[in-house]
């Protein structure tokens, strides 16, 4: 997964990718450690979306713009538009099949 840095940087990706899902954590949050790990299996099975992921600590204007109340936070977007916004990573299966259901609209 594509770390990005900057709100830039993370705007950019959304812009340059119809389906794009942005991954936001902080490291020291234990909860976001277990995410990370989901996401990277999740990544690797066969689905039509870009990843990146953001250091909420390093991006208080865009956690501010999005409204993100904790993380660990997954931003799924189509076409530059917000289709989905998850908090409770509940499983490797339920985060698949909320990005097909996304892809398949």
């Amino acid at each position: 997964m594509i770390e990005v840095s900057s709100t830039g940087a993370v705007n950019q990706s959304i812009e340059d990718h119809t389906l794009e899902a942005v991954y936001l954590y902080t490291p020291m949050c234990g909860t976001c450690q277990v995410a990370s790990k989901m996401m990277d299996v999740v990544e690797k099975l066969p689905q039509s979306f870009h990843f990146v992921k953001a250091n909420l600590n390093y991006l208080p204007e865009f956690a501010e713009k999005q409204s993100i109340e904790s993380v660990p936070c997954l931003l799924l977007f189509k076409d530059g538009v917000e289709k989905e916004r998850i908090y409770a990573f509940q499983s490797v299966p339920f985060l698949y099949e909320s990005l097909n259901k996304i892809a398949n609209e």
